[in-house]
């Protein structure tokens, strides 16, 4: 069935949108306020805007009674505006410049909004408002596979915090916040990953059709907890600047370089341990529930 022309006439507007907010953002950079992209991506600003559009075509498309539960849709709207916070407002340009507003935007992209968008369950409602023109790509072999190799039980945990540490070997640190294609690469695999992951973990249904046992899954998150707590208590400890190149680019604020290193260490360490205690809970109310149904579904 042919895309209706209205909808077309929308992802024009989209397009138009993001050429104004490009020729902006390179001819008047220092006259625009903080919620404006500093340095505007497409491949960003698509993703975000056709996430948006396609999860709000699948809410008109889709009958309620297939709609997530309004908190769920909430918390994966939050968790794609965040992405985009991170990422396209001038809070980027403080993460260039500040160690530990670095560690936070990756927080965010690898841990906070992440586990919103995989907490909010919207998969439906984005294959439903999805083109049909563009379904049978999402729904070849290269594209499932490669989500079944990310989601595997060994290589899930692995990539997950393989990426961390990878991210922060001082060498390639440098090499990553001096190169703006290596950054946005970088800020990419983070994002991807976190949604790969916690998606894994934060499915609401039972196996089957779950990839995962709810055992297995809270067997995962010790897995991952441990070494991202090493991590951060290195670089909140540790008694030197392991990150010069903030310093030859020039901090943004009044800190000194080892106490934007130590409280870029405590975000590692205390927020990322509180993410993994939040999704346990969220494992284990999911398995009681299903447990719940389990026992209605025997009793009928």
């Amino acid at each position: 069935m042919p895309q209706p022309r209205k909808d077309w006439l929308w992802y024009g507007a989209i397009l138009a949108l993001g050429a104004v907010l490009y020729l902006v953002c390179a001819l008047y950079p220092a006259y625009l306020p903080f919620w404006l992209p500093w340095e505007f991506s497409w491949p960003i600003y698509l993703a975000t805007a056709l996430t948006f559009w396609w999860f709000f075509c699948g809410l008109k498309i889709l009958p309620k009674a297939q709609h997530p539960p309004l908190w769920r849709s909430t918390c994966f709207v939050l968790g794609v505006a965040s992405f985009w916070i991170v990422l396209e407002t001038r809070i980027d340009y403080y993460a260039q410049h500040m160690f530990f507003v670095h560690r936070w935007a990756h927080f965010v992209l690898h841990h906070f909004g992440a586990f919103f968008i995989a907490l909010g369950m919207s998969g439906p409602l984005l294959w439903a408002g999805l083109p049909d023109f563009l379904k049978p790509v999402f729904a070849s072999r290269p594209v499932k596979g490669t989500i079944s190799f990310l989601q595997h039980p060994v290589m899930a945990p692995f990539l997950f915090v393989g990426l961390l540490y990878l991210w922060l070997i001082p060498e390639l640190h440098t090499r990553v916040m001096l190169d703006a294609k290596l950054y946005e690469f970088m800020n990419w695999t983070m994002a991807v990953n976190g949604v790969m992951f916690w998606s894994l973990i934060l499915d609401s249904r039972a196996k089957p059709p779950a990839r995962l046992s709810h055992l297995m899954r809270a067997a995962l998150i010790l897995v991952i907890e441990l070494p991202q707590m090493v991590l951060g208590a290195i670089l909140s400890l540790t008694e030197r600047d392991i990150y010069p190149v903030y310093t030859i680019c020039g901090r943004v604020m009044d800190m000194t370089a080892l106490n934007d290193q130590h409280y870029g260490g405590l975000i590692i360490w205390l927020p990322g341990t509180l993410t993994s205690f939040a999704a346990m809970i969220v494992v284990l109310v999911t398995m009681r529930l299903n447990e719940e149904r389990e026992e209605r579904e025997k009793a009928q």
